[in-house]
């Protein structure tokens, strides 16, 4: 597995997006409860279910984890991520630092952990209000969910600071073993251990 956190607007979903581009790698779809965004597609970007639905999955023991984050509920289902892997697949789960903390915990299953940190708060703040999805006091709720996902960064194998997108993504890829075919020009981000 590779488990991919790190707070909103840090450029984690970009660099997921990217990873996908290679066919070893395979997206663990979570639930969720939130409303669905423009362009969001029921299954290949979450499954979304109601709050019902959600919590009968919980008492099936359907979750490998699951986390309640800004009001909504998300969990990683536990039959995707078992038949990923029995196909020889890399499975990225973009989690919550909730959840990634859950599955570190339970250790499930070898797996690599990275946080995706933006450069700085200022920067984050940019791109979150940037973004024009959220309402000022979504971007300002968001921004201090962020500061406390920030802490978070220790618990984590791997540290990529993103301020430069296609370094940060050369390095998730190091991380996760796929610098095989190394793209010309590809710099290395920061990586902490």
């Amino acid at each position: 597995m590779l488990v991919v956190s790190g707070p909103s607007g840090s450029g984690k979903s970009t660099i997921c997006r990217r990873l996908l581009e290679d066919p070893r790698v395979t997206f663990s779809v979570s639930a969720t409860t939130r409303p669905k965004r423009p362009g969001e597609v029921d299954g290949k970007d979450y499954h979304f279910v109601d709050k019902a639905r959600f919590k009968d999955l919980i008492e099936q023991g359907a979750f490998l984890e699951w986390a309640e984050v800004h009001e909504n509920l998300y969990g990683t289902l536990r039959s995707q991520v078992l038949e990923a892997l029995e196909r020889g697949k890399i499975v990225l789960v973009e989690i919550d630092v909730q959840g990634g903390a859950q599955l570190k915990a339970i250790d499930f299953f070898p797996g690599k952990y990275v946080f995706i940190a933006p450069p700085d708060m200022a920067t984050l703040e940019k791109r979150l209000a940037g973004r024009g999805t959220d309402a000022p006091d979504v971007v300002a709720r968001r921004l201090r969910k962020a500061r406390e996902e920030m802490l978070a960064q220790d618990k984590y194998d791997h540290v990529v600071v993103n301020d430069d997108l296609e370094r940060a993504l050369a390095e998730v890829r190091r991380i996760a073993g796929l610098d095989d075919a190394p793209r010309a020009g590809a710099r290395r981000g920061e990586t902490r251990r």
